[in-house]
């Protein structure tokens, strides 16, 4: 009895190796054949999520380097934010024309000498003609303020001239007849006058601006 059962038992293990063989040897090649786990339910992908703003609009962006559109249809941001330029050549010019006749005036009221006066008076004159030439036959030549630094320009010449030739002959003429032009009492008066005339003119470029 003990010799029959000890033969079915390895019968059973033969029959069992037999059979796994056999299944093996179907599926040789075609990989593993079994049930997989559900690996998905526990995987977390590890790429980024798409980035959002930590500001919803810009309007709620309170920071003072807030960058705005430049309202270049506001006249108010256009004349007084951007300033636009409202020089011009001959505003430019008449402006040079200031501190040419501010020296000369500086120099009749510091009481220079004839050769430094003369000198500014001639490089005023210079600057008359070339600013003549320039604007005459154009709208500008009809301006107060050109009108007032052509006057200028011819009696400045004139009185510079008068006291060269003060310088240079008084000692050979008597202050009488047509020498008392060249006496210094008449030579200041012309100063005068040509002070005030500078002062006049100053006042007209300046107003000009």
């Amino acid at each position: 009895m003990k010799k029959l059962s000890v033969l079915l038992i390895i019968f059973s293990m033969t029959c069992t190796n037999c059979f796994a063989a056999r299944s093996m040897g179907n599926f040789e090649g075609q990989g593993y054949v079994g049930t997989l786990p559900d690996l998905t339910k526990s995987f977390h992908s590890t790429e980024p999520a798409e980035a959002k703003p930590v500001y919803d609009k810009t309007k709620q962006f309170n920071s003072e380097n807030q960058l705005k559109p430049i309202p270049r249809d506001n006249p108010a941001f256009v004349n007084i934010i951007l300033k636009q330029d409202k020089t011009s050549p001959y505003l430019n010019d008449i402006n040079d024309f200031i501190a040419i006749l501010e020296k000369i005036y500086d120099s009749i009221e510091n009481q220079e000498d004839v050769q430094k006066f003369a000198a500014r008076v001639y490089f005023f004159t210079k600057n008359a003609d070339y600013f003549r030439d320039k604007y005459t036959g154009k709208p500008e030549s009809s301006y107060i303020s050109f009108e007032k630094i052509m006057e200028l320009s011819l009696h400045a010449s004139t009185v510079s001239q008068l006291r060269s030739e003060a310088e240079r002959y008084s000692p050979y003429l008597a202050y009488t007849g047509a020498g008392k032009i060249y006496n210094a009492n008449n030579i200041n008066e012309q100063l005068e006058y040509l002070k005030a005339e500078i002062e006049q003119t100053i006042a007209v470029l300046k107003d000009a601006n």
